[in-house]
Formats: C-alpha cells, structure tokens, sequence
C-alpha cells in the first residue's frame, strides 16, 4: 500500500507540474506537416490513453520510445488498424529482431490513404469526373541498445512523403529516446523520447504550374508556378512513468503516465492503467490527452491477448476504443507475433 500511495504521488507531481505549465498561447495547431506522424500506434497503448513512454516493452515501442526495443526478450512483429475518423485509414507494420553482441534492429512501415474523392473546381463544382488521393508513407530503421542492465538507449531514421494529386512532399527525421529502470517501486521506469526531428516539408509537383500572358493579346505566355510554403515536421517531446503497482505471480497492474509537449500544440498529459492476469489476459483504460485546450480526445478502453504457442513462439492480439468528443470514436486492431 505505501508503494502504492507513493507511485500515485509520483504521478500527480507530473500531471500537476505539465497542467501548471500550460499557457493561454498561441497553440499554432494546423501548423506543421506529416500530421499522421501524431497518430497513435498499437492498440495496447492506445488502450492505456497513450501512456507508453515509459512501458516501451513490445514492438510498438518504434513509435513511442525507440529505446524500450532493447528492453524486449524476444523478436516480434506486428500488423496495426486503425479506422481513423473521416473514414481515413491508417496501417502500421513493424519488427524487430535481438542481435547477441549488438543490440536490437528494427524495421517499420506506415501509410496512411483518406481515399478517393472528386476533383472539383470553380466551374465545376460538382466535379469534373476526375479522383485524387491525399496520404502519407513513413518508412523507418530502429536501433536500441542497453548500456547497462538499468539503461537503455534507441533511435529511429525514418524517411517520409506526403501527396495530394499530382503534389508530392518529402522530408527525413530522427526519434531519439532513452528508458532508466529505477531500483525503487518494483523497477518504476522513467522514459524520455523526442520525435520527428528533421528538416521541413515543402510540397512541389505538376498542379503548381501554369501560364501567364506576360503582355498584350495571347501570344506572350510565360511559365509560372505558385509559391507554397515549407513547414516544420510535428516534433514531439515525451517524458514518462511507469511501474507495477501490484506485481504477484498471476497478476499485474501497470500503472502510467506521459507528459508531452508537441511544437504545434498546448501541453498535455496521457494516463492509464493495464492489468494482466498470467500476462495472457490483459484489460486497459486510460485518458488520452488531458489538459490539451480544444481537444476532442478522451476515454480510451482495450484488452488484448497474448499466447504462447511453444517456447518463445507466441501471438498477440489487441483492440483499443478511443473516445473522439464531437468527432465520435477511433477503433484500433493489432496482430502480432513472438519468436
């Protein structure tokens, strides 16, 4: 009771401290490229409101903290859904393999598509008969490497592309994270990650051109092209906790909580819980993005799966619901693999 009385403190500090934080600025929401890059990955820490700083311990850990890779007794790969709102969909898939002597590798793809729709102008409102497509692809390197048997290091290199119709962006970027296991509160793990550094995205491609008579009558025509401007990726800066309040032969309960500050928004603060019975059995709850101004993000609920087939050999599946506000809810699947 007073490990957990203490954790429970622990916890209010951060949220208290990100909360106080929080100014009545500018959020500069809407200002930055590769927004799918903020969609959230893996329906286990979707379930614990995003929460998974400082959990990291599965493949998703590519997304939320690179450095939890290294902290991972097995390789695993795994498949992520999500029907995002507006009937955009979003999929993920990543693995990771152990390397005795040097350290974890990982690979990751992502690629988001809001599927077809009308090519409209001002004369033709209604559309021209023509499609387009607008989505974007992510593909990832990951490297994590634990120094010492309480530290661990990782990073991810990611090259990323934006279109829409006939326009095309593209940028690379860099995740950085480390995770300490603290000898106190049955291991509390402190991590700490920041991603998407990179350069800006600027979009360029056929649809930018035209001509312009440059002079009298039609004869004198001149290329042209309009003038778009570059934007930052969406950086994001995560500090995290987490331990195992209750940690007994057939059950645990995780307990975790992340501040982030993105570089487009205000402050805010992910929480949530996991109990596993067996670590077969897993239900979650948490609350995704507490003290953002203006965000519609809320509950989160899940439960998942994990089975051992032989030995190491084991599959995993998981789903997350994510309450949305106004924008009603995001459903989230994960398949995977242990080996």
């Amino acid at each position: 009771m007073k490990r957990l009385v203490l954790t429970l403190c622990m916890f209010g500090i951060v949220v208290g401290t990100i909360h106080a934080q929080s100014s009545p600025s500018i959020t500069k929401t809407g200002t930055t490229a590769a927004q799918f890059l903020k969609i959230g990955v893996g329906a286990r820490s979707i379930g614990m409101g995003g929460a998974f700083t400082g959990v990291s311990d599965d493949i998703t850990a590519i997304y939320w903290n690179p450095a939890g890779l290294a902290q991972m007794a097995t390789g695993q790969a795994e498949f992520n859904h999500v029907n995002w709102i507006a009937d955009v969909k979003y999929d993920v898939a990543a693995a990771s393999i152990i390397v005795d002597g040097i350290g974890t590798l990982g690979a990751s793809f992502a690629t988001l598509n809001d599927g077809e729709m009308e090519v409209t102008t001002t004369s033709e409102p209604e559309g021209t008969g023509e499609k387009f497509t607008a989505g974007g692809t992510m593909i990832g390197l990951s490297y994590a490497r634990s120094l010492t048997d309480r530290f661990s290091i990782g990073f991810n290199f990611k090259y990323l592309n934006e279109y829409i119709w006939h326009e095309t962006a593209q940028s690379f970027a860099v995740d950085f994270g480390t995770i300490f296991v603290a000898p106190v509160l049955n291991g509390l793990k402190i991590g700490a990650s920041m991603s998407n550094f990179g350069p800006k995205m600027q979009l360029d491609g056929r649809d930018i051109l035209f001509l312009v008579n440059a002079g009298a009558g039609n004869q004198n025509l001149v290329d042209a092209n309009y003038t778009l401007d570059s934007y930052e990726l969406p950086l994001l800066f995560r500090v995290g906790l987490a331990t195992d309040a209750v940690k007994e032969e057939n059950s645990r309960l995780t307990l975790a909580v992340d501040a982030v500050h993105p570089n487009d928004n205000t402050e805010y603060v992910n929480s949530g819980i996991e109990y596993s019975w067996s670590e077969m059995v897993s239900v979650r709850a948490g609350w995704k993005s507490a003290f953002e101004r203006g965000g519609e993000q809320g509950l989160t609920l899940g439960g998942g799966l994990n089975y051992t087939l032989q030995g190491s050999l084991g599959v995993v599946f998981d789903y997350a619901y994510q309450d949305f506000g106004r924008l009603q809810s995001v459903q989230y699947f994960s398949v995977g693999v242990k080996f």
